[in-house]
């Protein structure tokens, strides 16, 4: 038997699972815990997806999504789900304190077992059964290969699959970085096979602009963007007054950093956001010679993978940019290059 036999064992042993995820949740966290709800649902056993605070509106089109529980909105009833919990899945997190204050609280006092899937690194002890591989482009690849390799791929169809697809090409950035594996598109042709449409995931994850989102990208783009050509660096910050001059709305910024790096020569890209009392960043780079996750842990509370991590600061925005600047030439010295 295998691991995951073993975790589709315990989930047909179990009565009422529930579902974590890390708090702000993008397409992979979402992906994976809409497609396990669905693929426990098909094996007769109740589940209940519980997040800090929801999706992003650009996401509103999954299937289900409307199910997941957030504590922002529904803290009673995330309390009565926990205490009637008898297994806890652990999805896109390598540990409790990245699910939000109030839901790490209820996880670590939870008695029941814990099975953590991730693709992170560094996980932490504290689960029953552990599932981390960092070779993987995203934990909705580990959530394939779990329905995949326990014998259960006739289980597999569009409503399991597409937020599998969703997860695999958000955290790949359309397929385009390092961690995509020929494994991985060996499962988005079994996904194609179980039905998916692959062009809608991408028309509805892409086409779905409004105003304000081109608004404050453009804003940002053409007034806020500074690059540091001698190391390849690009920056852009936007103040707590600004989210509120262009009406930010949760996701408007999330490809920024991604569009920084696209220019001509940038081995880094980073969001500086100022919202909600501290600076949330967001690094991204290319190449393994220019890991941004060691620069995010050991300067700004963060961390993530090689080339695309998260952070924050209680500085404030001018004395955070002063800060960065300062590291920029130890992390991306002029002397290193793109691979």
């Amino acid at each position: 038997m295998n691991i995951y036999e073993d975790i589709v064992k315990e989930i047909k042993a179990a009565k009422s699972i529930v579902i974590t995820s890390h708090k702000s949740p993008d397409g992979d966290s979402i992906g994976s815990s809409l497609a396990l709800h669905h693929f426990i649902k098909r094996l007769g056993v109740d589940s209940a997806i519980c997040h800090a605070d929801p999706a992003p509106e650009y996401l509103n089109w999954l299937e289900g999504i409307s199910e997941i529980v957030t504590y922002a909105t529904n803290p009673e009833h995330i309390n009565d789900i926990f205490l009637k919990a008898d297994l806890i899945f652990c999805l896109d997190y390598n540990g409790t304190d990245r699910v939000g204050a109030e839901i790490q609280v209820l996880l670590e006092q939870a008695s029941c077992k814990k099975i953590l899937i991730d693709h992170h690194l560094n996980p932490q002890d504290f689960a029953f059964i552990t599932v981390s591989d960092t070779e993987v482009c995203s934990t909705a690849q580990l959530i394939a290969e779990l329905i995949i390799q326990s014998g259960n791929i006739e289980l597999l169809d569009k409503k399991i699959g597409t937020p599998l697809y969703l997860g695999i090409l958000t955290d790949t950035g359309s397929f385009r970085f390092p961690s995509v594996q020929a494994r991985t598109h060996e499962i988005l042709g079994k996904l194609l096979q179980a039905g998916v449409k692959h062009h809608l995931v991408h028309e509805n994850l892409n086409d779905t602009n409004t105003a304000g989102r081109l608004r404050i990208q453009g804003f940002a783009m053409s007034q806020k963007l500074e690059i540091l050509e001698e190391y390849g660096v690009a920056i852009i910050s936007l103040t707590e007054d600004e989210h509120l001059k262009y009406n930010y709305q949760k996701g408007d910024t999330d490809g920024l950093p991604n569009t920084a790096l696209s220019i001509k020569g940038m081995k880094a890209a980073m969001l500086f956001s100022e919202r909600e009392g501290y600076i949330r960043i967001s690094f991204r780079s290319k190449g393994k010679e220019n890991p941004v996750n060691l620069l995010a842990s050991e300067h700004f509370e963060g961390g993530g993978h090689a080339n695309a991590a998260g952070g924050k600061s209680m500085l404030t925005m001018d004395e955070t940019l002063t800060k960065i600047k300062s590291l920029i030439p130890q992390y991306f010295g002029a002397n290193k290059i793109l691979v």
